[in-house]
């Protein structure tokens, strides 16, 4: 799915590092699921939270209630934008992200475009197909809509987050407190999960672990719009990563001793 700050194509190379030494029957969990489109490739028990009624009732609909969406043209995507009280939850998700441009909430209609070539591209036609993909990996996640500061995580799970950035546009729902948040990280790594956060900066508790160059329009310069070079990174917290290879160290000696 198309979203605002999606880490789909960081995919690949942040689940090495997160999934890295997840134990059988260990829970995976996103408090800032979004568009899913990490949690989408993980396996096993998996709860996919975000604050956003709207767009939990979509994904609750598309993966467990069997709904198929429809194409929304100009005219309705206004309606409903402006009379949201008045329809069901999940649509308003759906019309919200998957029919606004850059996937970013009621952001401006997309709908087909000429494009500079010469070709038309049908952005609602591409949503549905990619979300109908994504809907038959999605079986299995329980979703929540709470707060993160809300949720009920099961004991010793790996914590995956990606909040709205620092000074960036704000796409969920409501204010955001980053220094809140940093501070329920440590809560939980403290609490005994494995915590990992997709971020352009942190605390200096934390330990950037990967990063990758890449240009977005979610950048640190806290405006939307075009194409801006940044740095994606993923950061744990310092102890966290000590802790780690104090656990590696002795399987590390082993193997040069057997070499």
């Amino acid at each position: 799915m198309k979203y605002m700050g999606s880490k789909a194509r960081f995919a690949k190379d942040i689940l090495e590092i997160v999934l890295s030494d997840r134990k059988d029957g260990q829970w995976y969990v996103e408090p800032f699921c979004g568009g899913c489109n990490i949690i989408d490739r993980v396996g096993g028990n998996r709860i996919a939270n975000d604050a956003h009624p709207y767009l939990i009732a979509m994904w609750e609909s598309l993966v467990y209630g069997g709904w198929i969406p429809e194409m929304i043209d100009a005219e309705r995507y206004t309606l409903i934008k402006d009379n949201v009280a008045n329809f069901p939850k999940h649509v308003v998700g759906w019309t919200g992200f998957n029919c606004s441009y850059s996937g970013k909430y009621f952001g401006g209609f997309a709908g087909e475009v000429h494009t500079k070539i010469g070709t038309v591209r049908d952005y609602q036609s591409e949503a549905i197909k990619n979300v109908s993909r994504q809907v038959k990996s999605l079986s299995g996640v329980v979703f929540s809509n709470k707060s993160y500061q809300d949720m009920t995580i099961p004991p010793n799970s790996i914590i995956y987050c990606d909040p709205p950035y620092r000074e960036t546009s704000e796409y969920k729902v409501g204010a955001f407190d980053s220094d809140a948040f940093w501070e329920w990280c440590r809560m939980q790594s403290r609490n005994g999960h494995r915590v990992f956060v997709s971020e352009y900066q942190a605390p200096n508790d934390f330990e950037c672990v990967w990063s990758k160059d890449a240009k977005s329009s979610l950048s640190a310069n806290g405006r939307y719009g075009g194409s801006k070079d940044s740095v994606e990174r993923l950061f744990v917290p310092k102890w966290q990563e000590r802790a780690r290879r104090i656990a590696d160290a002795p399987r590390q000696i082993g193997i040069m001793e057997t070499a």
